[in-house]
């Protein structure tokens, strides 16, 4: 019966561990809210912003061959002369550093 003690104690370890680590990646990463406030904040020269979006989930972004875990979103803003633009941006989830922001076309 001592090796069945073991053998569970060593899985519950091994189960525990797993966890921490999943939360310890979880806190490093800036929520997806705070995320897109932090692009609405950098963005503001672009204009009013009317209207903004954000993916909850972070996906993998390739740039400069170097692979990031982003969110992916987009800005609708309203420049001086009335003109509505739409921009697509990728935001580093560990920084908030925004990897690309590109205007979309009509």
């Amino acid at each position: 019966m001592g090796w069945k003690r073991f053998a569970a104690g060593v899985g519950a370890g091994v189960a525990v561990t797993l966890l921490a680590k999943n939360q310890l990646e979880k806190a490093q990463q800036l929520s997806p809210e705070k995320a897109l406030k932090m692009v609405k904040k950098k963005a503001d020269h672009l204009g009013s912003i009317d209207g903004s979006w954000v993916h909850m989930i972070t996906e993998e972004f390739e740039q400069d061959q170097l692979t990031y875990n982003v969110y992916r979103g987009g800005i609708t803003c309203t420049d001086e002369d009335g003109k509505m633009s739409a921009y697509e941006f990728y935001v580093d989830s560990a920084t908030g550093t925004i990897l690309k922001l590109e205007q979309q076309e009509d």
